[in-house]
């Protein structure tokens, strides 16, 4: 029965864990090029210099000594979010809605004092939400007013869409959706449910919530397939130039939608999980087989890229 599950597993072409770190991030990501995706800051300076658009940088924290300049950064300050350069998964990161004479009002309608914000802080420069335990910066960026498109399947928070990118690819593509559970964070390890996006029309498709499939948001009971993703092209576009950046060959892309900006570009992420593959109910591996398969000379662009990933991964109606 086990040998005929992997059997099921390789013939639907379900990546697994092992064969995407050997065969696609060992062999395609340089290990030299990790800190540019690794450190959000270096991140955010390579979009802007490769004219990405990204949620504005309000001010960086370094050091502890720093501190002193906080309270006057965020003077007149009501909206903002609070992240670790180097943190994953959502870790340490701090949505700052609005301020009254207790504190800062998180999204989630919490009161977070000044003292608090303050060790929140000492706490990411410690490192203590680093990848790897080591000393960190603070960056405090503008807070994303999300568009309503996902409005009646969002819980709080700001819903993101992650794409998986191959070679300079768009390969696949999901929402992840704040829920009570997930803080109102978007976040699949946290509680937030993610949603295949069909990659030809930029529409949701299937739901999933920790290993169930879904077609409703727990909270919202929001129907969540069908919703009709805006700047469906930019948003591949920019996935497709975020490889040419970094030149790292697999690449896992996250954005947002913000209602007066569009799309910007949130981070990146060198080891993309594989839930993604759930969520759209189609294994990733065929799709990564068919770019490797493909002629080079349909890649010559990025906008070229996109229409044949748009083309090749598109569901029937």
């Amino acid at each position: 029965m086990t040998l005929s599950i992997y059997s099921w597993l390789r013939d639907s072409g379900v990546l697994g864990m092992n064969r995407r770190n050997a065969e696609y991030i060992m062999r395609q990501n340089p290990r030299t090029a990790y800190p540019l995706v690794d450190d959000k800051l270096l991140t955010k300076r390579l979009a802007v210099e490769h004219g990405l658009p990204t949620p504005a940088l309000l001010h960086v924290i370094q050091y502890h000594g720093d501190m002193a300049t906080l309270d006057e950064a965020l003077k007149g300050s009501s909206e903002f979010a609070v992240k670790p350069a180097r943190g994953a998964g959502g870790s340490g990161i701090i949505l700052i809605a609005g301020r009254n004479e207790q504190g800062f009002v998180k999204q989630s309608n919490e009161v977070v004092s000044f003292e608090e914000l303050h060790y929140a802080i000492s706490d990411i420069l410690s490192g203590v939400y680093s990848l790897e335990g080591r000393e960190d910066r603070v960056l405090i960026e503008a807070l994303v007013h999300p568009d309503p498109v996902f409005a009646s399947v969002t819980f709080r928070g700001v819903p993101d869409i992650r794409i998986v990118v191959y070679k300079g690819v768009p390969a696949m593509a999901m929402t992840r959706l704040p829920t009570q559970k997930s803080d109102g964070k978007a976040n699949l390890h946290r509680g937030a449910i993610g949603v295949g996006i069909d990659m030809g029309s930029g529409t949701t498709t299937s739901g999933v919530n920790g290993t169930s499939l879904i077609d409703r948001h727990p909270d919202t009971g929001g129907k969540v397939s069908g919703i009709s993703v805006p700047y469906w092209e930019e948003m591949l576009l920019i996935a497709a130039k975020a490889v040419d950046m970094t030149s790292l060959g697999y690449l896992g892309v996250d954005l947002i939608i913000d209602r007066e900006k569009g799309p910007l570009l949130l981070e990146l992420n060198a080891r993309p999980g594989l839930q993604i593959q759930v969520a759209n109910q189609s294994g990733l591996k065929k799709r990564l087989d068919l770019i490797d398969d493909a002629s080079s000379h349909v890649f010559v662009s990025p906008e070229a890229r996109v229409a044949w990933a748009r083309d090749a991964f598109t569901r029937e109606p």
